[in-house]
């Protein structure tokens, strides 16, 4: 489904696991090539030992390569999540964000890969920040992507 990046950035951010842990999208590029998300500290997200919850770090990352890429590279695509790891730096606190970036030449190398039918499984990543610009985890994302048959 092709949907406009405004329209997308107010749906997910009424999504309810996202309103409920405190994530909210702040832009998505016109290009689906950009997209920037937040995190707050707050009492839905914060775990034992009062900073941000793991699952709530790994959340604010989990969608967002493969809407980017399901957006840039249309319906005669295949993406799916395939594996999805994260390194914990240290520990989150206050506003922390991720901001995910695709390149025309990434996607390039996605069709190539593609063209004749085949899978291609990129793997990508995004660093999630503290507001002073410190890494505090490291999101991994490996995607599944083919081109539809017959297309």
């Amino acid at each position: 489904m092709k949907l406009s990046p405004r329209l997308l950035k107010t749906l997910i951010n009424l999504w309810p696991p996202f309103l409920g842990a405190g994530i909210k999208v702040g832009h998505i590029a016109p290009d689906w090539q950009q997209v920037d998300v937040r995190l707050r500290l707050g009492l839905t997200n914060r775990n034992y030992v009062g900073v941000h919850f793991g699952g709530s770090l790994y959340s604010m990352t989990d969608p967002f390569f493969m809407l980017m890429l399901m957006q840039s590279l249309g319906p005669d695509y295949v993406v799916w999540d395939k594996a999805g790891s994260i390194e914990y730096h240290k520990p989150g606190k206050g506003v922390v964000h991720a901001r995910f970036n695709l390149d025309h030449q990434q996607i390039a190398d996605i069709r190539r890969h593609t063209a004749t039918g085949e899978k291609h499984l990129p793997q990508l990543k995004v660093d999630i920040r503290d507001s002073a610009g410190d890494v505090v985890a490291t999101v991994h994302k490996t995607l599944y992507v083919r081109r539809k048959k017959g297309r």
